[in-house]
């Protein structure tokens, strides 16, 4: 069985007030829940850490640079990431990408980083609308999978998210059938290039606009295994149904 995860990517949303939500979304946790990952923004982690560790629930950041240290004004190391309680990290996110230029190797280095500090990464890869209509989405995940994706992959160090970013924040959901033609696609790269022991175990996660509607819908499709979530995960009322189509 493969491990099932509900995501949460916060973005540039909250303050220390927002924090209420975790102890929210504890409280309301289904039975035998999949494991539940906050991404709030850096200024949060220290303290949702400390809230999380009691609540059972996981805190990730939103990006790391790929440097442990050095004169990069800003920008946050892996390893001060991990000094603040977090386990897991974003990397590769489309709005990362489109607006701060992120290559895949940028990707593929970043998510190094986050090994080197005990960090599990969440890779993301998705595909633009025009690239959409002109049938090339296949040919663009299979290059942001061999330029992202590093070669140490294992089941347990790595998380894969599908976000195409036409539906990211758009309220345009594909349909189901495209959703099984990526994410089994995904698979099917994963377990030549890894095996079939490394490529069926890892965790393939869908983005782009989901909701408590829609969810149940999305997690029916056979290879994806839980949801990375953005404005639906700010508060418990939204994100527990989202959580629990995963049960």
């Amino acid at each position: 069985m493969r491990r099932k995860i509900a995501a949460g990517n916060w973005k540039m949303n909250g303050t220390g007030a927002a924090l209420a939500e975790l102890d929210a979304i504890a409280a309301g946790l289904p039975t035998a829940p999949p494991e539940v990952v906050i991404c709030p923004p850096a200024p949060l982690l220290f303290r949702a850490a400390k809230v999380a560790a009691a609540a059972g629930l996981s805190i990730g950041a939103q990006d790391c640079h790929m440097q442990t240290s050095g004169a990069f004004t800003g920008d946050i190391s892996a390893q001060m990431i991990a000094d603040t309680g977090a386990t897991f990290v974003i990397v590769g996110h489309s709005e990362r990408r489109e607006a701060h230029a992120e290559s895949d190797s940028d990707v593929r280095a970043k998510a190094k980083a986050a090994w080197a500090a005990d960090l599990t990464p969440i890779i993301c890869i998705g595909e633009e609308l025009d690239e959409r209509e002109a049938n090339n989405t296949l040919d663009i995940i299979g290059g942001q999978l061999a330029g992202s994706v590093p070669d140490a992959v294992t089941a347990t160090n790595t998380v894969i998210a599908y976000e195409p970013i036409w539906a990211i924040g758009t309220g345009k959901v594909p349909s189901l059938d495209q959703i099984i033609e990526v994410h089994d696609f995904i698979r099917a790269q994963l377990t030549k290039r890894f095996g079939a022991q490394i490529g069926n175990a890892l965790p393939l996660l869908y983005g782009g606009s989901v909701k408590p509607d829609n969810a149940a819908h999305i997690f029916a499709a056979g290879n994806v295994d839980g949801f990375l979530v953005g404005g639906a995960s700010l508060t418990a009322r939204d994100f527990l149904p989202i959580i629990s189509a995963l049960t």
